[in-house]
């Protein structure tokens, strides 16, 4: 659906709007930034209970025939050969510099393949795959808007799941997925997320999107948790976003996402070649998590980054984090300088705040594996 000022509506708008949220432009659509809960409660609501987001904004990329999967392979740069049907893998699509085109999910069913991209993307993406598929035997569809998605996330969200399903929670492991139904809809359930909590996201049919939602929603069961709260956590848990952290200047292995490159494969993928000879000299930058020394500064996307007199990088990622009460962020900087305790300068405004390197996820919370 699409409003009078070309904005995008997901299947759940009503309800958003319904339930008070600040609904604000994000990648083409009208999404929730919060709701009158604010974003620090959502935040912590997810850390310590059950928060579910709606995304279905993302975009769903089907791939059918019988070389699906030889050519995503050749379309992203993990091994699609490693999944065995009920698996997702996190990959990426990649220029022929070894740069993002995006990152993604790849899931495996028994005849076929669902690539999820990001929403800012989607168009982008499904010219660079259809561009690709020359006389492979595969059918490509773009079944973005036929899917509604939404993801419950936190430590309890096995337990509330697992009372609206016959489907065995307990054993279906991390970057798993499941087919069946959920409060009486037919739907897949995968055990990912990307908050650093435990938790699923439901892949379903948008006329089934309300009736899935109050299943989910409600007291006693998940709170409604913005984009706000999304990106907070997101960043806490050290995850990338795209058009921040990744983008198509920057690479895999500087990224700190070289284990999902896998050169060996078997498949010459898009920007293999680039990235042998990236590997071959090794990075000259990292990206790394940091802390603000300063309390009451929070360096946020875009403030340039200095080492002594010299600009190095900027802000890719910044904010402040309500789990350790303290402002972080990530930049990329000259790999002799990324060690833990490593102090830098961020531009703040005009005013120089001094920064240090910590390792990264800057918090671990209840996701049953990374």
């Amino acid at each position: 659906m699409t409003t009078t000022v070309g904005l995008k509506r997901t299947p759940f708008y009503d309800l958003h709007v319904s339930l008070g949220a600040k609904m604000v432009p994000f990648a083409g659509f009208e999404m929730p930034v919060q709701y009158p809960t604010g974003i620090t409660r959502e935040h912590e609501i997810v850390r310590t209970g059950i928060g579910v987001f709606d995304v279905s904004h993302m975009g769903e990329f089907e791939i059918t025939g019988p070389d699906r999967n030889a050519f995503v392979n050749r379309v992203t740069c993990n091994d699609v050969g490693a999944l065995r049907e009920g698996q997702a893998q996190y990959s990426a699509i990649l220029t022929e510099d070894g740069t993002f085109v995006d990152d993604c999910l790849v899931y495996r069913f028994d005849d076929r393949l669902m690539m999820v991209v990001n929403a800012s993307n989607i168009e982008k993406d499904w010219s660079h795959v259809v561009n690709r598929k020359a006389g492979i035997n595969v059918r490509l569809k773009n079944i973005s808007d036929e899917v509604a998605l939404l993801a419950v996330q936190g430590p309890e969200a096995q337990a509330l799941m697992q009372s609206l399903t016959k489907l065995n929670l307990a054993t279906l492991g991390y970057y798993h997925f499941d087919t069946g139904q959920v409060a009486g809809i037919e739907c897949f359930v995968s055990r990912t997320g990307y908050t650093g909590e435990d938790g699923f996201e439901i892949y379903l049919r948008p006329k089934q999107a309300e009736v899935m939602w109050h299943a989910v929603v409600g007291q006693g069961r998940g709170s409604p948790i913005g984009l706000g709260a999304r990106d907070s956590l997101r960043l806490e848990a050290g995850y990338p976003l795209y058009g921040n952290d990744i983008d198509d200047t920057t690479n895999p292995y500087e990224a700190g996402l070289g284990w999902i490159v896998k050169l060996n494969k078997g498949a010459p993928f898009t920007g293999r070649a680039a990235l042998e000879r990236v590997k071959a000299k090794e990075v000259t930058r990292t990206l790394v998590g940091f802390h603000a020394v300063e309390k009451g500064v929070i360096p946020r996307h875009g403030y340039d980054v200095y080492l002594g007199a010299r600009k190095v990088d900027l802000v890719r990622s910044g904010g402040f984090s309500p789990t350790l009460k303290q402002a972080i962020g990530t930049t990329y900087l000259p790999t002799h300088s990324v060690d833990p305790g490593t102090k830098f300068l961020i531009d703040c405004r005009g005013k120089k705040v001094e920064a240090e390197v910590v390792k990264l996820p800057f918090y671990r919370g209840s996701v049953k594996s990374r």
